[in-house]
């Protein structure tokens, strides 16, 4: 089996390639949700991650046959680890060794750069998990897809509970704002991450603005929506991304409530709020996607009081090498 190293960026050809296997395998393992974009295939392929140094590897004659995306984390406290973003084998080519082959050249990287684990995201009663659980991963965090349908109606948005305001961004969080945001993603600490080896990074201001500036240069859009005191602290925010700002699909990134503020509602009004936002914005969107962990029972029920159904299910699995 050939497999390619690619270069960093990929030419059209071979954004194009990728992108028909992906699309193929979408096709036949998710058929009820939306194809691939180009535009967010391209961009992951092209602008280098902010926390680490991708390596691509494509399958077959003019990388037809499969595709693998490792990311090697470089942030602190995480170099021991790494993300196996993709390994996707066109449904045509399946069990003819094209998926053991990439991850065998995946698992060469990985021991070559002294990495001791390794995790990927995969859908549950899929051939992913199928393989995975074949080569020894497991799921040390189960989660779920929940989907939320945005209907042709604008909705209209939400009021802030009183003693808040809502303030919405788009793109970069502003400056002034940014030290308090960068505080309330502090919150993240406590969510759920089972028994994962990636170490959660502390929030400054300045990763703030990186992570989101990533988007951005990949070709998407971020919006956020906070709660905030009169006294100037976020008290609540959450956020979405349309990797392909003309597609039809976003997906819920953070929401995050502050401990001192929870029991409030803001969870729910802030993303009842950021429905409605991104609706009147963008108003071809139709579906907003999010994963939550099983474990994290407060974030479901706020998910299925908004209306979001459970889709499928997800979780990361991991190997130690």
């Amino acid at each position: 089996m050939m497999i390619t190293p690619l270069a960093l960026p990929p030419s059209d050809t071979e954004v194009d390639a990728w992108l028909a296997v992906l699309t193929e395998a979408a096709a036949a393992d998710l058929p009820h949700l939306p194809p691939p974009s180009r535009v967010e295939v391209a961009g992951r392929l092209r602008v280098t991650p902010a926390r680490g140094r991708p390596v691509l590897w494509t399958a077959g004659e003019g990388g037809s046959d499969g595709v693998a995306a490792l990311l090697l984390f470089t942030e602190e406290g995480n170099t021991h680890t790494a993300f196996l973003d993709v390994l996707t084998v066109r449904p045509e080519a399946r069990r003819r060794g094209v998926g053991t082959a990439l991850w065998e050249r995946v698992r060469e990287e990985l021991l070559a750069d002294g990495r001791t684990s390794v995790a990927v995201m995969l859908d549950l009663g899929g051939p992913g998990q199928a393989f995975a659980e074949a080569m020894g991963l497991a799921n040390v965090l189960p989660m779920a897809w929940y989907a939320q349908e945005i209907p042709a109606a604008v909705p209209v948005p939400a009021q802030a509970p009183p003693g808040y305001a809502f303030h919405t961004w788009h793109g970069l969080v502003p400056d002034a704002w940014a030290p308090a945001a960068a505080a309330a993603h502090a919150a993240m600490e406590d969510a759920p991450t089972g028994d994962m080896d990636e170490r959660i990074q502390t929030w400054t201001p300045e990763r703030l603005h990186t992570l989101q500036q990533l988007v951005l240069d990949r070709g998407g859009e971020m919006i956020t929506v906070a709660a905030v005191t009169p006294g100037g602290e976020v008290a609540a925010y959450t956020e979405i991304v349309l990797p392909d700002p003309e597609g039809t699909s976003a997906v819920q990134y953070d929401t995050v409530v502050v401990p001192a503020y929870r029991g409030h509602g803001l969870g729910q009004a802030v993303k009842a709020h950021m429905a409605a936002q991104a609706a009147a914005r963008h108003p071809r969107l139709r579906r907003i996607a999010t994963t939550v962990a099983d474990e994290n029972g407060p974030m479901r029920a706020v998910n299925e009081a908004l209306g979001y159904r459970r889709e499928r299910g997800v979780g990361i699995y991991q190997i130690k090498l």
